[in-house]
């Protein structure tokens, strides 16, 4: 297909628009739309919420009686079936829209292909892989969990540079600095749910809430000195979810907490059983039943293999409850075990220039090697500096 300069640049306009909803559009993805004639915008929409218009409802609103014979460049095929709101690929083809290039193909069951077909029936024309790559990445959650049926999995750590997350009395507070802990908060705030075990519950005690509060200093730059972009609001106080400062669309839904604890053994009295936030407790089916200290939260059974709870299961679970983009806050033994079973798909590394010795705990724990042809492979996808520390995004 031979896309435009002007096809390219309205097409990257409306992946801007879409990434607008980043922390909002849980669990459906996030979609921008741009309408066109030539060069001249007459319209754009994001999907802010769920439940709540789409992108294109919202480009064709601003766009008016100027969507006719308008070009629409969406990020995500238009749908073409009836949910919380009507479908899209219906509302073009009464706006009179006389083109429409699609970035990505929406998996979802009820779309498939339905909303071009719809639109091709129409007399439309229609064009699709205009930075598809781009498009994919911004939703990987969204098609990882229609595609393989789990989340895309993300494994947060903080290391030393002798690779080392903990003293060896398992002291860990703080490794990096306060830049690099409030970026970690971004990619909470953009999960549908963050994970841990039951060994982090009882030696650290997390909240694994989103707390921005400190992300953005008084000049708008970020906690890394750079200039923070509109779609990464600063300020997210609210664990439950809410509005942000700073304009339209920038708010957040908080994202689910998950604890893997096989024997139910998290304490009275732990953040993650305070009811702060939508809270899921997974444990083993042959436990006793829950007591009061499990009133405030949800708790469900999971099969179990090799004397922990079963991963793939854990994220079927998750995957059944939209959950996209999973974060992972956890031990060196859950993420090793995530990597050992090749559910890791990706490394969400912070690394300080500090020393912890020999003695310190280790990154992950993972199984021993015959051979250096056996050793675990990563692909570099994204370094930068945050404060004094670097960020390191890899997948195998």
């Amino acid at each position: 297909m031979n896309f435009t300069a002007v096809d390219h640049l309205h097409m990257a306009h409306a992946l801007r628009l879409a990434e607008r909803g980043l922390f909002t559009t849980q669990p459906n993805p996030r979609v921008g739309c741009v309408l066109a004639h030539g060069d001249e915008v007459v319209g754009t929409g994001w999907h802010q919420r769920a439940g709540e218009p789409h992108a294109e409802v919202f480009a064709l609103r601003e766009a008016g009686e100027r969507a006719r014979g308008a070009t629409a460049y969406v990020t995500l095929e238009p749908c073409a079936h009836h949910g919380r709101t009507p479908p899209c690929a219906d509302a073009l083809v009464a706006a009179g829209a006389a083109r429409v290039v699609i970035a990505a193909e929406d998996p979802f069951p009820q779309v498939a292909g339905r909303g071009i077909e719809k639109l091709r029936a129409a007399g439309i024309a229609v064009e699709t892989g205009l930075l598809r790559d781009e498009a994919r990445e911004l939703n990987i959650g969204f098609f990882s969990r229609l595609e393989r049926g789990r989340p895309f999995v993300r494994v947060k750590l903080a290391t030393s540079l002798d690779g080392r997350t903990a003293l060896a009395s398992g002291e860990s507070k703080w490794i990096t600095g306060a830049a690099a802990r409030a970026d970690v908060q971004r990619w909470r705030a953009r999960s549908s749910a963050i994970l841990t075990g039951i060994g982090t519950v009882l030696a650290d005690d997390p909240r694994l809430t989103v707390r921005l509060d400190e992300s953005l200093s008084t000049d708008g730059r970020d906690a890394g000195g750079a200039r923070a972009p509109a779609t990464h609001p600063g300020s997210l106080r609210q664990a439950r979810g809410g509005a942000l400062p700073g304009g339209e669309g920038e708010h957040f839904v908080a994202p689910l907490r998950v604890v893997l604890d096989r024997g139910l053994r998290t304490p009275v009295g732990s953040h993650v059983l305070d009811g702060s936030a939508p809270t899921l407790v997974l444990h083993g089916a042959q436990v006793a039943a829950a007591g009061e200290r499990f009133a405030h939260v949800e708790h469900a059974a999971v099969a179990e293999r090799d004397g922990m709870l079963d991963l793939p299961a854990v994220l079927a679970v998750l995957a059944e409850r939209g959950c996209n983009e999973l974060h992972v806050e956890a031990g060196p033994t859950l993420c090793g075990a995530l990597f050992a079973q090749g559910l890791a798909d990706e490394l969400l590394l912070y690394v300080a220039p500090v020393l912890l010795g020999d003695a310190a705990r280790p990154l992950l724990r993972l199984p021993a090697l015959d051979d250096m042809a056996g050793r675990w492979r990563l692909r570099v996808v994204e370094q930068r500096a945050v404060g004094p520390d670097w960020r390191l995004r890899l997948r195998p």
